[in-house]
């Protein structure tokens, strides 16, 4: 079963459960009249509300690229992900404004052994349905999935302290009612929270994940005529969709057929292997001899400067040009600055070669 279907065959499943847990709640809620049980039911309809939305934004983000869209539509998924997580603020608000309400003016609760039971089935149930969604979104890649599946956990907890008030009620005629309510909206709130932030991310652009970056420029400079791996670059167009660039470092004398040759074989094993389109640009290195020392002296230079994560893409030409590119920390505030002041140290030593330096900063691990 591929990606969407399995998408959608878990929200389809997630809508039935909680619309079920809905019907139960809302009825138990109102009999025994429970402010808590109420909002749990609340709480479940916009899970079914989520997952409706799920589905939907699934079936758009599956569009095929147009011409408009020449990336596709996949970051559709975030979007639909910051409306559930709207959803679950206005229900957080909800809870806390009735459940404020219910404090100020409270009113006789009358649990019975049938509604508490009702109440566990409900904890259990979400628990289960909880962790398969969460799984399944992991599984296959599904920022909405992940969210609902945190959000039914979520919901397993609170209704579990719903189950906790319904007994010290039933038993001691101890009412909470309003204050677990209003604990209820807050942790809903929470909830929310995380999922708007995760979706926004995703759609500003976050550090690709350290692992990913480690893995493929393992898997590049696994290739013998790779010097190294260098400006790696991972955009993302929705969970399924990643575009990548980077340069690679070789010698200075391999031929534009040979290159050609080699660049399509990295990037034919890279989609292979993590279906990542990828592009690459070139660095050819010639630090030998003379150069070599030239480059010896800049590496010394730059033990100076803590701001400086890496400097690479060093070459000199025959008009006794050098080239190289400084990568600084993000903290760094005077770049500039630096740059010129490496410049001049290296004009001071080898004053017959102008510099050509890039500033990159730390963009992947």
């Amino acid at each position: 079963m591929d990606r969407n279907k399995k998408i959608i065959r878990t929200s389809i499943i997630g809508i039935i459960v909680n619309a079920i847990l809905v019907g139960f709640k809302m009825t138990v809620g109102l009999i025994v009249n429970s402010i808590a049980i109420v909002l749990d039911a609340v709480n479940n309809l916009t899970d079914v509300l989520s997952s409706v939305i799920t589905i939907i934004g699934t079936k758009l983000a599956n569009r095929k690229p147009d011409k408009e869209h020449p990336y596709g539509h996949g970051r559709i998924e975030y979007f639909t992900s910051i409306i559930i997580g709207a959803i679950i603020l206005f229900a957080g608000i909800l809870a806390i404004k009735e459940s404020v309400l219910k404090i100020i003016n409270p009113g006789e609760t009358d649990y019975s052994v049938i509604s508490l039971v009702i109440i566990a089935v409900a904890v259990l149930t979400k628990i289960i349905l909880g962790t398969y969604v969460k799984k399944t979104g992991k599984k296959v890649n599904s920022q909405s999935l992940v969210a609902s599946g945190q959000d039914a956990l979520m919901d397993a907890v609170l209704s579990f302290t719903t189950l906790i008030a319904g007994i010290l009620n039933f038993i001691w005629h101890f009412t909470i009612e309003g204050y677990l309510g209003v604990l209820i909206g807050l942790f809903i709130i929470k909830a929310s929270y995380e999922i708007l932030k995760e979706a926004v991310n995703s759609i500003l652009g976050v550090r690709a994940d350290p692992e990913l970056s480690k893995k493929l420029k393992e898997r590049i400079n696994q290739f013998p005529e790779v010097q190294g791996t260098y400006d790696l670059n991972l955009h993302n167009y929705g969970p399924s969709n990643t575009i990548a660039s980077a340069h690679i470092q070789v010698r200075n004398d391999m031929t534009a057929e040979e290159i050609h040759i080699l660049t399509r074989e990295i990037e034919y094993s890279i989609y292979a292997e993590f279906s990542i389109v990828l592009t690459l640009g070139i660095y050819a290195a010639n630090d030998k001899g003379e150069f070599g020392e030239i480059k010896k002296e800049l590496n010394s230079i730059i033990k100076n400067y803590k701001e400086i994560l890496q400097v690479h893409g060093f070459y000199v030409d025959k008009s006794n040009n050098i080239f190289f590119d400084l990568i600084f920390d993000f903290k760094a505030d005077n770049k500039e600055q630096i740059k010129d002041e490496i410049i001049a140290k290296l004009k001071e030593k080898y004053p017959n070669y102008n510099c050509n330096v890039i500033i990159d900063l730390d963009i992947t691990d």
